[in-house]
């Protein structure tokens, strides 16, 4: 039986599993991918999932890393990867420890510090690339980006063995081409994300709208949240085709949500939005 009752959408041939509400669990998984953003309470069924990528540290974030890699050396898996903003690294080493002699067992972990500007490899053709958030010291958010190569097009009428041919001369015959897949922002105040072409044109964004009440700017402000206002501001900046929304209040009904939504954001964005957790969508 599975330990957590997590949302499920699916968005073309990609899977969203998730569970977010603030203050309590946000972990959002893309199997196809074969990555975890932040990691909760580790619910059993991304367990499976090889990279577990962290915004910050914050616990309803982060808690479950230690038993996300014990359950997996206990299946008799592969040691999981876990991206993390590189000044976490040593309290996460410290809590790797600390369970290791509380448990009795080594927990093996691959842990990778990044920075905004870093890449890393998830699969042969997929990347992770890191970017700067504004929540905590350190916090970042992840776009996940297929690379790809294109012939250019002065060499398009040409035949294999003519091709191979230039490519043992050394000719530079492609052009790189990225495919921004999904973006992941995490917890975060505004920022002109816009600036950044990969995330303004990815095909998924998941992004946090934490406060919807005009009552509630200020406490948005104090959390490095967002509030419906600024999201509203982000989103009409950015092209993306697929907007999932995480880390809802439970100080806010989701009908209430669903309403203020609809009311505050343009048609043509409006038809783009999924409320994670909301059950009735």
């Amino acid at each position: 039986m599975a330990s957590h009752n997590l949302a499920h959408i699916k968005i073309d041939d990609l899977d969203i599993i998730g569970y977010s509400i603030a203050g309590e669990e946000t972990v959002v998984a893309m199997p196809q991918l074969d990555v975890c953003f932040d990691i909760g309470k580790a619910p059993d069924q991304i367990i499976p999932v090889n990279h577990v990528l962290l915004t910050h540290g914050h616990m309803d974030h982060s808690a479950g890393f230690a038993y996300y890699l014990s359950h997996r050396n206990f299946c008799g898996q592969a040691a999981g990867t876990i991206l993390a903003p590189e000044n976490l690294l040593p309290a996460i080493r410290d809590i790797i420890d600390g369970w290791t002699r509380l448990d009795g067992n080594q927990l093996p972990a691959n842990l990778v510090g990044v920075k905004p500007g870093d890449e890393f490899q998830i699969k042969p053709n997929l990347f992770a690339r890191v970017f700067p958030t504004k929540h905590s010291r350190g916090s970042v958010g992840y776009t996940i980006i297929e690379k790809r190569k294109k012939l250019k097009a002065e060499f398009a009428g040409l035949t294999g063995p003519q091709i191979v041919e230039l490519k043992k001369k050394g000719a530079e015959i492609d052009n790189p081409l990225e495919l921004p897949i999904v973006t992941y922002l995490g917890d975060t105040q505004f920022v002109d994300f816009s600036q950044l072409n990969y995330i303004t044109e990815s095909k998924i964004l998941i992004a946090e709208c934490t406060f919807y009440i005009d009552e509630h700017a200020e406490r948005a402000h104090a959390g490095r949240h967002m509030h419906i206002g600024e999201f509203v501001q982000l989103i009409n900046k950015l092209n993306n085709q697929h907007i999932v929304i995480t880390h809802t209040t439970q100080r806010t009904p989701m009908r209430d949500i669903r309403r203020i939504l609809k009311d505050q954001i343009p048609p043509d964005k409006y038809s783009r939005l999924i409320l994670l957790m909301d059950r009735n969508s």
